[in-house]
């Protein structure tokens, strides 16, 4: 994969998990731990069956933004990856659609997608 069709994609959830990888991605990625600003985690009960299946799990973390009054201190630990156009958009199919994709800024000064409360 060339750097220009890298993205990166920040995960604080099941797509760390080695089987969610090789089931949305066909292999497993290579990431780097850091965080993201700004941001809180919630927690989702998750309905779709093939969703459940692929994670292990129906009970899913959900980002949301942080209050007022801390989200200047705010962050959320996790991985971030670099994936291709393609990889992000099999991302996209995974998650369901209590989630939507942001770019947020991570604690070393980068930008990433990231998937967060659609609500």
């Amino acid at each position: 994969m060339s750097e220009s069709d890298a993205v990166l994609l920040f995960s604080y959830g099941t797509l760390r998990q080695p089987e969610v990888q090789l089931a949305t991605f066909g292999r497993l990625l290579a990431g780097r731990e850091t965080a993201v600003v700004g941001f809180r985690v919630e927690w989702l009960t998750i309905t779709d069956p093939q969703v459940i299946a692929t994670s292990g799990s129906d009970r899913h973390p959900l980002l949301v933004p942080a209050g007022e009054t801390d989200r200047g201190t705010a962050s959320v630990p996790g991985t971030v990856f670099e994936i291709s156009a393609a990889e992000l958009a099999a991302a996209d199919e995974y998650e369901v659609d209590d989630y939507r994709r942001v770019l947020v800024p991570l604690d070393t000064g980068e930008k990433a997608w990231v998937y967060v409360f659609a609500g």
